[in-house]
């Protein structure tokens, strides 16, 4: 018997796919917050097929929802500089995010690396929003989400 492949994921930034797919997750949000009632109304409403809805469906998931309520590590290359690593802590309190762990590297070259490993269940945010937050702060190098 062969062995189904483990299915491989990428993150990939929404305005570099077709089209269809970013509609896909349209069609998903209509259904889950029940604007509308069917698959039918719903693909009509964002204008692709039902064949594409069901062709993709099931492989097509926005990031926020990915990572909504579960544990996520994030890692972080900071300057090192006062204030820093404290600034980007108060973005995941201001948020909501619960932090587990936190591991932090002896700084070289003016810069340590980071690992923060949160739960995200009561931000209000996504996970997105949080990482676009941390990455406008002065002093952050590079902040990144692996998967939770």
């Amino acid at each position: 018997m062969e062995e189904k492949a483990v299915p491989k994921y990428l993150l990939v930034e929404a305005a570099v796919l077709p089209e269809v797919f970013v509609k896909v997750t349209q069609v998903k949000e209509l259904l889950e917050t029940g604007e509308v009632k069917t698959v039918a109304e719903a693909v009509e409403r964002v204008g692709i097929s039902r064949s594409a809805f069901y062709k993709y469906k099931d492989s097509v998931v926005p990031f926020r929802d990915m990572k909504h309520g579960s544990i996520v590590t994030f890692h972080a290359l900071l300057r090192d500089r006062k204030g820093v690593l404290s600034s980007l802590l108060a973005i995941f309190a201001d948020t909501g995010a619960n932090i587990l762990t936190i591991n932090q590297s002896i700084p070289t070259n003016g810069a340590a690396l980071v690992t923060i490993s949160a739960t995200t269940e009561n931000m209000p945010i996504g996970v997105d929003e949080l990482i676009a937050r941390v990455r406008g702060l002065d002093g952050v190098i590079r902040f990144d989400a692996l998967a939770g």
